[in-house]
């Protein structure tokens, strides 16, 4: 019996899962049926791939080196798929990464673009932080994916989309008093004890220790897994946090507590970003990333439009 590359989609999310229950579940077919799959790969390869234990599984030798080749195939299957787009642009299926920090403000718009521009567009999102989001896109499991810069796996090429500003985020009396204290805000002059971080992990949750010259996190750690939790801690007062400025439409308006402050230019920033394996840039991405641009450019026109910035690095017109 031949194999065929569902078996081997199937094989990997059962060694990446773990279990034949939540590898079921992420295939979407039943448990029997996963099994039965994989003991078809097995004899069509003729080893045996995993040791079948009572509450898991675990790949042998052989499970080992397949999945390797596994993951080169499918990957590689994935990229001749994305060729097939050179003549076409975005048209067909499109599976996309996008980290937590910038899913919930730039997806609406985004989606929106999307169906405007082809309504038969199959589209898949997977919401998850960077090092996850890059090994799926390296695995082939995703065409591409919106992370902020830098980058620096091999093979992962990135198209800059735009630069998200961080400004200071809490409680209207701390940041009253913030503004009575002095003119000019800084992030170094945040001390680490007022600073409230994402849970570790997240990408945002390191770049706000690096703007801040922080080398550990404030005695106070109540790390969040979402902007949204992070946001309801600081708008009643316990403490402050560095917030992009592609959140503030969206935070503000859930948060009626929530006040925030311009740090002096210039601005700290990061810039988020387009990435996909090198070599499979065809027009797609180009139209993609295009898309993503203009909803980027659409949140932070409303965000600039709350929170102006200072007028000496205040954003180009026209």
């Amino acid at each position: 019996m031949a194999l065929t590359l569902k078996q081997l989609g199937y094989f990997v999310a059962l060694a990446e899962e773990g279990s034949f229950g939540r590898a079921a579940q992420r295939v979407r077919i039943s448990q029997p049926a996963l099994s039965v799959q994989v003991r078809e790969l097995e004899g069509a390869l003729g080893v045996r791939l995993v040791e079948r234990l009572p509450r898991e599984v675990r790949l042998t030798r052989a499970g080992r080196d397949t999945l390797l080749r596994a993951r080169a195939i499918l990957s590689q299957v994935s990229d001749l798929e994305q060729a097939t787009r050179r003549q076409h642009g975005l048209s067909g299926h499109l599976t996309l990464g996008i980290i937590p920090t910038a899913a919930p403000y730039i997806l609406p718009p985004l989606l929106t673009r999307l169906r405007a521009h082809d309504v038969t567009l199959d589209i898949r999102v997977r919401e998850a932080q960077t090092a996850s989001l890059i090994e799926a896109l390296g695995q082939g499991r995703l065409d591409a994916a919106v992370v902020a810069l830098p980058v620096p796996e091999r093979n992962i090429a990135a198209i800059p989309l735009f630069e998200d500003r961080f400004v200071l985020a809490g409680s209207s009396a701390r940041i009253e008093a913030l503004s009575e204290a002095a003119a000019q805000l800084r992030p170094s002059h945040l001390a680490p004890d007022q600073i409230l971080l994402l849970d570790e992990g997240h990408c945002l949750a390191d770049q706000a220790l690096e703007v801040c010259h922080l080398a550990r996190r404030g005695r106070m750690d109540l790390g969040a897994s979402s902007l949204a939790t992070l946001c309801g801690l600081v708008a009643e007062g316990l403490g402050l946090t560095l917030l992009p400025e592609t959140a503030l439409p969206t935070e503000t308006a859930a948060a009626p507590g929530l006040a925030v402050r311009r740090f002096s230019p210039p601005e700290p920033a990061r810039t988020l970003a387009l990435v996909h394996r090198a070599g499979a840039g065809t027009a797609w991405v180009d139209d993609l990333a295009a898309m993503l641009s203009d909803a980027g450019r659409a949140v932070l026109d409303e965000a600039r439009h709350l929170a102006p910035p200072p007028l000496d690095n205040a954003p180009p017109t026209g």
